[in-house]
C-alpha cells in the first residue's frame, strides 16, 4: 500500500499515520521528523532546515527532494509507504511522480484531512514536548501529571517554535498559497479521499479504512 497523507498542520495526520502504518506494515515518511532528526545529529543540511522550520516556511525543494529521493532508495520501501508532509507543493509532487516512475510504482491513494483553523490552532498550540524523551503532550486534550513536568522521563516541557501560535498562523497561510494545490494536483487521478480531521481518532480510522478497502 503506497499513501500520500494530506492536510493542514495538526489536523491529525500523525496520529493516524501511527495506525496505518502498523495496520499494512509499512514505513511512516515524515519529512518533518526526517528533518529534526538532522538538525538533532548537528549536520549542515539540517542546520538549513531548521532555520526554515523554526519560521514556519517550507524547506527548499531541491533539499527535500533530495532526502526524499535518499529514503525511498532504502529496502524497506519496496512493498509500500505512507508519507506525511510530502508533497507540500505541486513541483514535489511532479517530482515525485519522477521518483516512483523511476520504480514503476504507483500510488494507492491520498488522505485529505480536513477540519477547521480554529481546531488546527487550538491543536498545535496546545502542543508540549519532552525536552529528553520527546513525549508529546496537550495542555488541554493530554495534560502531564504535574505541569511542566513529563510524565515519563521527568523531562522538562517545551513549546517548539513551530508549535507557537504565531508560526502556526504562518504555517496554514503557506499549506493554502502552496499545499492546497497539490489536491487538485490529484483530484483528477481518482486517488483523493477526503476525510473529516475533527473527529474522534477511532472514527477517523474507520472512515479511513472503509475507503481504502472499498478502492482495493
Amino acid at each position: 500500500m503506497r499513501i500520500i497523507m494530506m492536510g493542514p498542520p495538526g489536523v491529525g495526520k500523525g496520529t493516524e499515520a501511527v495506525i496505518l502504518v502498523k495496520h499494512f506494515n509499512i514505513p511512516h515518511i515524515s519529512t518533518g521528523n526526517i528533518f529534526r532528526e538532522l538538525f538533532h545529529d548537528d549536520t549542515e543540511i539540517g542546520k538549513i532546515a531548521k532555520s526554515y522550520i523554526d519560521r514556519g516556511e517550507l524547506v527548499p525543494d531541491d533539499i527535500t527532494n533530495e532526502i526524499v529521493h535518499q529514503r525511498l532508495s532504502k529496502d524497506d520501501v519496496k512493498d509500500g509507504f505512507l508519507f506525511d508532509g510530502y508533497p507540500r507543493n505541486i513541483a514535489q509532487a511532479e517530482a515525485l511522480d519522477k521518483m516512483l516512475e523511476e520504480k514503476n510504482w504507483t500510488l494507492d491513494a491520498v488522505i485529505n484531512f480536513q477540519a477547521t483553523d480554529e481546531l488546527i490552532i487550538e491543536r498545535i498550540s496546545g502542543r508540549r514536548v519532552c525536552k529528553k524523551c520527546g513525549a508529546v503532550y496537550h495542555i488541554h486534550n493530554k495534560p502531564p501529571k504535574t505541569e511542566g513536568v513529563c510524565d515519563q522521563c521527568g523531562g522538562q516541557l517545551i513549546q517548539r517554535d513551530d508549535d507557537k501560535q504565531e508560526t502556526v498562523l504562518r504555517r496554514l497561510r503557506i499549506y493554502y498559497d502552496q499545499t492546497e494545490p497539490v489536491i487538485g494536483y490529484y483530484k483528477d487521478s481518482g486517488l483523493i479521499v477526503n476525510i473529516d480531521g475533527s473527529q474522534t481518532i477511532e472514527k477517523t480510522n474507520a472512515d479511513i479504512m472503509k475507503v481504502l478497502g472499498e478502492m482495493n
